[in-house]
């Protein structure tokens, strides 16, 4: 896992990635991740709820979902590796 996208409770869609990503991610992959990370904070400005219901079933290149869920509580090993992210902005 190397993006967490998730909306706090006013309604924003934040988006962490995992801090090793450029260690994580073969060079290749990398630049067209890094080169959809802006995209998607811009549209997260624009329409966070419509963003998120595309991510939640997103399957483009290397990114593809793997879990969709009401609440990061409900998912305690993510609550615990978003520790070793960092919000996007």
């Amino acid at each position: 896992m190397i993006l967490l996208a998730i909306i706090d409770a006013d309604d924003k869609l934040r988006f962490l990635a995992h801090r090793k990503l450029r260690a994580i991610v073969q060079p290749r992959d990398l630049k067209y991740i890094e080169a959809l990370l802006p995209d998607f904070v811009e549209r997260a400005r624009l329409d966070p709820a419509m963003l998120f219901t595309q991510l939640s079933s997103l399957c483009v290149g290397p990114l593809v979902t793997h879990e969709v869920g009401v609440s990061i509580a409900d998912h305690s090993s993510f609550l615990e590796l978003s520790s070793g992210f960092d919000q996007i902005s």
